[in-house]
């Protein structure tokens, strides 16, 4: 079954970002699962309709492409057609649709000359927009049976707003933030990505809490946790400072002594390029809150991609629930070797 095989290359995504943060061409080239080998992206255009399945697979967008991909105003994503022909390639992202099947997102990232990808999943197709030759797209499963996409409900808006937050900006930053890191932290040196978060220096609710690289730092968990409490500040000189609080604790903890305690005054781990370096003006205001003992910032934590739901507004909940959200079952080859189609035309 189509939708089984979609559900078992999603577990297994999801495992891959979250040791990796984002995924090369190469890595989406040749994904293994369950022993076979399977394409996740196209050679050379943004939508990857792999031969044998009943619809799109997956969509890539990209900041500097001509398509006008972006955020609709009321807080679903809009996704360009392929250019020329409303069918063509477009013919399968419009099955998915039909046949409510879950698609990735493959969002392009650079770090200088390194290129990598954030896929977001699953994300929905719930609107055919013809006359704007635009498909919408919801990036929870909750939102797929809205009664109108184009012009969510109050309640609705505010969901979706926190939705694409959570499931699009977030681990975008985050693949951004580690990729420049080089996938360490930068107070401890800890190369795991699966134990590393980014860490916003500005929150992300204040205006210039922005998610640019210069405003974050990778950081493993237990060193944000203790950043965001203000326990651990770090200057605009670049130098890890631990709070009194932890300094004076005359307690055994190895934890304590070495992973706290053993890094007052040590220097951080910068990203290679200057670009990417934390913003010393944030770093100012935010070592100024430490010092003066201001109250713990409360912030996302951005680990994995698999981010933790927003709560559903009940009001929401109810009107979905009216709402039919099965899936039609499709079939798919699934029976080893790499996915391929032959080249053709681009979405470029």
């Amino acid at each position: 079954m189509e939708q089984d095989l979609r559900q078992r290359i999603f577990e297994r995504l999801e495992q891959e970002v979250a040791e990796k943060g984002s995924l090369t061409r190469e890595e989406l080239t040749h994904f293994h699962v369950d022993g076979h080998t399977y394409r996740l992206i196209d050679r050379n255009k943004g939508i990857w309709n792999p031969q044998g399945f009943a619809a799109t697979l997956s969509i890539l967008s990209k900041p500097d492409s001509p398509y006008a991909d972006m955020a609709v105003g009321e807080s679903l994503y809009a996704y360009d057609y392929r250019a020329g022909n409303v069918n063509g390639d477009n013919t399968k992202l419009r099955r998915a649709f039909e046949l409510e099947l879950p698609v990735i997102l493959l969002r392009w990232i650079s770090i200088g000359s390194a290129i990598r990808y954030v896929p977001v999943f699953p994300v929905f197709v719930v609107a055919d927009n013809r006359d704007q030759e635009q498909f919408i797209l919801a990036l929870d499963q909750s939102l797929r049976s809205v009664s109108d996409p184009s012009h969510l409900k109050p309640i609705e808006r505010v969901y979706a707003q926190r939705v694409q937050k959570q499931r699009l900006h977030q681990p975008e930053f985050r693949g951004r933030v580690l990729l420049a890191y080089r996938n360490r932290c930068t107070v401890c040196y800890l190369g795991h990505a699966q134990l590393l978060d980014a860490a916003h220096i500005i929150s992300d609710g204040k205006p210039h809490g922005t998610a640019e690289v210069a405003n974050g730092l990778s950081m493993c968990k237990i060193h944000h946790a203790a950043y965001d409490a203000n326990l651990l500040g770090i200057s605009p000189a670049y130098q890890v400072h631990i709070g009194a609080l932890l300094m004076e604790d005359h307690g055994t903890s190895p934890t304590l002594q070495h992973a706290l305690q053993g890094i007052d005054s040590q220097e951080l781990n910068l990203p290679h390029r200057k670009a990417d370096r934390p913003s010393r003006e944030r770093l100012a205001e935010r070592f100024s809150a430490f010092q003066s003992g201001a109250s713990p910032v409360h912030s996302q934590r951005i680990g994995t991609i698999d981010i933790a739901r927003p709560a559903m507004p009940l009001e929401v909940s109810r009107s979905l629930a009216s709402r039919r959200t099965d899936t039609v079952a499709t079939t798919a080859d699934a029976t080893g070797t790499t996915q391929e189609l032959p080249p053709g035309h681009t979405r470029q």
